[in-house]
């Protein structure tokens, strides 16, 4: 196992970020009845949003 984290699994780990954000947020609307946390739902998604993309762009050439 490498002791490095490599750049493709620092931008999975963003997307788990994201994601227990967003669940994390759906669990407090559900709970509160409060509307200002679906603002953290919503980061939530656009971070998994920006996760995926980055980690699956192509690079440039042909390389990997």
């Amino acid at each position: 196992m490498m002791s490095t984290l490599s750049p493709r699994r620092g931008w999975l780990l963003l997307v788990m970020a994201g994601a227990l954000a967003s669940m994390a947020g759906t669990t407090a609307v559900f709970v509160t009845h409060e509307d200002a946390w679906r603002y953290l739902v919503a980061a939530g998604c656009f971070v998994q949003v920006i996760g995926w993309v980055r980690h699956g762009r192509r690079l440039r050439g042909g390389a990997r």
